[in-house]
């Protein structure tokens, strides 16, 4: 599964991470330009019999590599992908350009007073743009996180890690499970129908660690996370609730009306952008495309 006929030849230079299905190393181009590369070594225990290579690893590659021809800025590059048979697993190799850190490293290097708002203004909109660029090729990251979000040390975001990305379709088989708790939104966390506005709430939790430099709903349950987001935006009319929800609605979840005391340093633009993207109802929330014209980013 090379995706250039020369693959990439390169040297490992050190280990930066590890995950359950293997392991990421910085490498650098042995030939032509020397550039630094991020090399994903991934294990696949087990035959064809066993599944073969999961689902997931293979859009991975798929996604990666359908967005590599249109080379956008805000999108992690994928180089170069191997897969190699072994006896009973199987090796895959993703080499993809290298970014020194992600977000998460980056907010927690900020200084105590925060960052500026002109950082905050770059930071979500070449977010966004990254956004807006997957969601017209109907593709939904579906975990959008400070982790999965790099920074260049020239300040450049670009989204990563498409390992539970979808390409959208209407009658597509909808997984509960995507999305890390912090920034999950409660379409999910509900069980009901979602679509790329996933996405745009997931946005909405990083623009407030911009501002916070930490995540604004930190539950560690499904129903304590819905309780830390209703604590913050109010609880939804019982109209409002997804009907095809699982989880009936009640009072007793949290306050009616939003609290906005959490993000009182914001200016009015920052709260109005916000609150459109964590608005409850999925179809009521901003997308990427008008997000990007919202007053808070095109003011100067």
């Amino acid at each position: 599964m090379d995706l250039s006929a020369d693959p990439l030849r390169y040297e490992l230079l050190a280990e930066v991470g590890e995950g359950s299905y293997g392991r990421v190393f910085k490498a650098r181009e042995v030939a032509g330009k020397q550039r630094l590369l991020a090399v994903k070594k991934l294990n696949i225990r087990g035959d064809a019999s066993d599944g073969g290579i999961p689902a997931f690893m293979i859009r991975e590659v798929a996604l990666l590599s359908k967005m590599k021809y249109f080379n956008h800025p805000n999108i992690v590059r994928l180089l170069d992908a191997s897969a190699v048979p072994a006896e009973r697993s199987l090796d895959l190799t993703l080499v993809l350009e290298y970014v020194d850190q992600d977000l998460s490293t980056f907010l927690s290097k900020a200084p105590a007073s925060g960052l500026s708002r002109d950082r905050v203004k770059d930071t979500m909109q070449q977010l966004l743009c990254g956004l807006d660029f997957l969601h017209t090729n109907m593709v939904l990251h579906r975990d959008l996180k400070p982790e999965n979000i790099l920074v260049s040390s020239r300040g450049e975001v670009k989204i990563a890690d498409f390992g539970l990305a979808r390409i959208y379709s209407f009658n597509m088989a909808l997984t509960p499970g995507v999305v890390t708790l912090w920034y999950r939104a409660p379409e999910v966390l509900l069980n009901s129908v979602y679509m790329s506005t996933v996405d745009m709430w997931s946005a909405g939790c990083v623009f407030a660690e911009l501002f916070l430099l930490r995540p604004l709903f930190q539950g560690y349950t499904e129903v304590q996370q819905l309780q830390k987001i209703f604590e913050v935006i109010g609880l939804p009319s019982e109209d409002d609730w997804p009907k095809d929800s699982p989880i009936s609605y009640s009072a007793s979840w949290g306050p009616r009306g939003s609290c906005t005391k959490l993000l009182h340093s914001l200016g009015p633009d920052e709260r109005d952008l916000l609150s459109q993207c964590l608005a409850f109802r999925p179809n009521s929330r901003i997308s990427a495309a008008k997000a990007l014209a919202h007053p808070f980013l095109t003011e100067h």
